[in-house]
Parts: C-alpha cells; structure tokens; sequence
C-alpha cells in the first residue's frame, strides 16, 4: 500500500493563489492536470491560479501552458 491508499487518503480541494493556496477541503495530495500524478500537499511547488490546477513540475506547467497536457 502507498501513502496514498487507505484511509485518510483523499484527494484535497484547493484554491490556488498567487503565492499560496487555500485548502477548501482537507486531504492528503492533490493530483497533477497534466499527468494525474499524485503530488503530497507539502511537495505542491506549481499551480496556476488562473485554471486552479496543480502540475507535478515545471515541465508538466510547461506542457499545459504550450497546449499540449
């Protein structure tokens, strides 16, 4: 079993803001928009505020900003 399985292991409702976020509703990871990649609250380093989604690494924003995630 990962560190994403069992309980308290959901996925977490967050509102990106410019330089911080807002959990909404409480939970363990979020999940990058491009790959689906599980990413743990305390490793969250890139979101956009303007789609209110989170990316894994600044490849994966890089991706969704060029069109292509």
């Amino acid at each position: 079993m990962n560190r994403f399985e069992g309980p308290g292991a959901s996925e977490a409702k967050i509102k990106y803001l410019d330089a911080d976020y807002q959990v909404i509703s409480a939970g363990a990871f979020v999940r990058c928009a491009v790959t689906a990649t599980p990413i743990p609250l305390d490793e969250l380093k890139y979101w956009s505020v303007a789609r209110q989604e989170a990316y894994k690494d600044a490849e994966a924003s890089f991706k969704r900003e060029q069109g292509s995630g």
